[in-house]
This record gives C-alpha cells, sequence and structure tokens, in this order.
C-alpha cells in the first residue's frame, strides 16, 4: 500500500459507515491521520479518532472541527460525506423532508467546511473532497429530491474551488453511481423481489455491477493527495461507465 499522506491529516464527515468509513481507513492506511466526524461514530475504532457531530448543528460542527484540528495538529484535507438518501418524485416528498435532506446533504458540508477553513489555510497541501453522485447529470427515476441536493453539492464545489484556488486549497467532487453501501441494502430489503431490484441496478451501469465503497474511496484518496495538485473544479465519476456510456443491446444468441 502506497503512503503518500504520510504526515497528512484528515477529516471525514459520515465516517462510521459506508463511502465514509472505507474512505477513512484508506486515507488512514495511505499514511494520514485521520478523525472521524459522525452522528455516532462508535463504529470507528483506532487509529481513527473520533467524533460525535450532527452536521445539521453548527455549533456541534465547529466544537467537533476544533477539537479534531486540536488532536490531529491542523487539517489537510476535509472529506465531506456525511449525506442521506430520499426517493420519490418531485410530488412525494413534503416541505419538511426537502429541508431535512438539503441540511444535511447541502448546508452540512457547508457548516463543516467553514468551520475547516481556518485550519486548511495553514496547510501546505490543502484538499477538499465532497461526495456526488452521477445523478447530477442523469437522469434516474424516483430521484428528485436527492439530485436536487447532490446537484447543489457539485454547484457549491465549483464555487468554493473558485473562491479558494488563490489561497491554494482545492476543492473537488467525486461522483459515484450505484454504491454498495448500507442504505442501498436497505432500499433493496424493502424491493418486492429484492434479487430482481438488485439484478436491475446491477445491470443499469455499463460494467455490470454496484460499485464498491472501496473504489470510491480510492478516488478520494488521489484527489485529497499531491498527486492531483493541479487537479481543482472537478467532478471525477466513479460510475462504471454510467453516466457517459451507451452500449447497444447484447445481441441474443
Amino acid at each position: 500500500m502506497t503512503i503518500e499522506l504520510q504526515g497528512h491529516t484528515a477529516l471525514v464527515t459520515g465516517g462510521a459507515s459506508g463511502i465514509g468509513l472505507a474512505t477513512a481507513r484508506m486515507l488512514s492506511e495511505r499514511g494520514a491521520d485521520v478523525a472521524v466526524l459522525d452522528l455516532d461514530p462508535r463504529a470507528v475504532s483506532t487509529p481513527l479518532h473520533r467524533f460525535t457531530t450532527d452536521v445539521r448543528d453548527d455549533a456541534s460542527v465547529r466544537s467537533a472541527v476544533e477539537g479534531a484540528a486540536e488532536a490531529l495538529g491542523g487539517i489537510d484535507i476535509l472529506v465531506n460525506c456525511a449525506g442521506i438518501g430520499a426517493t420519490g418524485s418531485v410530488e412525494d416528498n413534503d416541505d419538511a423532508q426537502w429541508q431535512r435532506i438539503l441540511d444535511v446533504n447541502v448546508l452540512g458540508i457547508v457548516r463543516t467546511t467553514r468551520a475547516a477553513l481556518p485550519y486548511l489555510r495553514r496547510s501546505a497541501a490543502a484538499s477538499v473532497v465532497n461526495i456526488g453522485s452521477i445523478v447530477v447529470t442523469t437522469g434516474l427515476p424516483q430521484r428528485a429530491l436527492y439530485a436536487a441536493s447532490k446537484g447543489a453539492v457539485y454547484s457549491l464545489t465549483l464555487s468554493m474551488a473558485a473562491d479558494h484556488v488563490r489561497e491554494g486549497i482545492r476543492f473537488n467532487c467525486v461522483s459515484p453511481g450505484t454504491v454498495d453501501t448500507p442504505w442501498v441494502g436497505r432500499l433493496l430489503d424493502a424491493a418486492q423481489d429484492p434479487a430482481a431490484e438488485r439484478a436491475a441496478l446491477n445491470s443499469r451501469q455499463p460494467h455490470g455491477r454496484l460499485v464498491t465503497a472501496e473504489e470510491v474511496a480510492a478516488a478520494v484518496a488521489y484527489l485529497a493527495s499531491p498527486a492531483a495538485g493541479s487537479t481543482t473544479g472537478t467532478a471525477l465519476a466513479v460510475d462504471g461507465g454510467m453516466a457517459n456510456l451507451r452500449l447497444r443491446p447484447e445481441p441474443k444468441p
């Protein structure tokens, strides 16, 4: 395993499960000292640091970021992974649900980045990676609210990249396809035919399977590393070709 992040420090929000946990572990394996900020971080074990954090609450975020920065000795990398999903068309979610999703998925990034910026400005290799989704550029059914939140994440990433590039802080976004995470697992379990639903999700991605959390984590680790020093304002798709490939149907035998 490469250790290109040796001597770097990192915060990962939503780092107690799924993509966030895979990312925290990979950054640690590559040499970084990593703090996980999560609503329930009990699943996180050493060498990862853990801080209980509610990204919906500014005071909670500021306290956790300050505590993590003190424990790590600064912040070089911030990964904004905390997020929640939503299903349904534009008719299917009330205002309270819209506000809840946007509060976590968009304002959560705002609060955490805002709190981390004073520390990032002191770093010689500052990088912020946000977790988006290919749903931003690929219209998928029953994802109106989720797509709106992730569209905001993409636009926010570009704006922050422009605002802070001259300070030496890079902002990028990873756009996964359908990832084999606990949330997707719960959706499958709730389906009338879980096996058929999984097969449909697999076939929706041209490479024929769900994306793994570790594949998304590897993309985050690259964007966060000095190897990506000239990469900012970019969305890196990890989607098995879902966003851009249009394959012809396989010929029948």
